[in-house]
């Protein structure tokens, strides 16, 4: 028998690149996933999760404005070679992902490493997408005159990001990577039953190349970390990926004070089926710039 003891893990919200505890100084107790036949049970316990509060959620708002200049600035190559660092991090740390994952979302260790394995996929997946998306929705336009009229992609600001409640890191992670890779910052409201896996990913981030406050991670009660998400003046646009009818309705009937886009919640039968671009585009602007074309000499021909 070994005489030493466990060294259990603390985990604590990301905020602005740091790891702080809730200043509400609250937590609650994160539980394994009950089975079906064991419904009426209580799951084992795995931690106490940090309990966000509203000011938690404002402080994750002001590091996320913050980190969008220099994260919206960057050239698309950069940030995809910043995404795919994320991923050869996750890829060595796969095996305590899997069984975070396996104890939040109830699974068996060989469907929980096919999880992990997808997620990281996702992840490389929308790496090679930042430099090419422009590609997709932006270009030039026909005009009749004497003008260029290009069109190009811009990233909307700070996203306010509901993950999905239970895929705890293949939905997280489908969710949050599109947004920051079309260059918007992200406060993410992790899943309230399971937040285990999105804490750990904060870690990810934090030991990569991602800078601190392009995305924060709260952990909590749904409802009231995404309320005043929704509200604040300060958010361009949110993802109501992991709320329920009700909550949706609310959140953006908030949202709509400061004219947010907002993504409703669509239901999502297969995670890992390819996403499509649509989640890359839901947070873009158009930008639209004419300029005239200039005479090349005494020809009269013009470019």
């Amino acid at each position: 028998m070994s005489d030493r003891l466990s060294v259990l893990k603390t985990y604590k919200l990301y905020v602005g690149g740091k790891f702080p505890r809730s200043e509400s100084g609250r937590v609650y107790e994160v539980t394994t996933k009950r089975s079906a036949a064991d419904a009426a049970g209580k799951g084992n316990w795995l931690a106490n999760a940090p309990l966000a509060s509203r000011k938690d959620a404002r402080d994750a708002v002001v590091a996320a404005r913050k980190a969008f200049g220099g994260w919206a600035g960057a050239t698309a190559y950069n940030r995809g070679q910043v995404l795919y660092r994320v991923a050869e991090m996750l890829e060595g740390r796969r095996d305590q992902f899997v069984r975070e994952v396996a104890d939040a979302e109830g699974l068996g260790k060989s469907k929980a490493a096919a999880v992990v394995d997808a997620t990281i996929d996702r992840w490389v997946w929308y790496a090679g997408w930042t430099d090419k998306i422009a590609q997709v929705v932006g270009g030039g336009n026909p005009v009749a005159g004497p003008f260029f009229n290009l069109s190009t992609p811009e990233p909307t600001g700070v996203v306010a990001v509901v993950a999905p409640q239970e895929s705890s890191f293949l939905g997280l992670v489908s969710v949050v990577a599109p947004v920051i890779a079309t260059g918007n910052t992200a406060v993410v409201v992790a899943s309230e039953k399971a937040p285990l896996p999105a804490l750990s990913l904060a870690e990810v981030l934090a030991t990569s190349d991602v800078p601190g406050g392009v995305v924060n991670v709260l952990s909590g009660r749904t409802a009231e970390i995404a309320a005043p998400l929704a509200a604040h003046q300060d958010v361009n646009a949110i993802d109501l990926a992991g709320a329920d009818e009700v909550l949706a309705k609310e959140l953006e009937i908030a949202a709509a004070d400061n004219l947010k886009r907002v993504l409703r919640p669509q239901p999502v039968d297969d995670w890992t089926a390819t996403p499509g671009t649509d989640r890359m585009t839901a947070f873009l602007e158009t930008k639209t710039v004419w300029h005239p074309t200039g005479s090349l000499g005494a020809s009269g021909s013009a470019y």
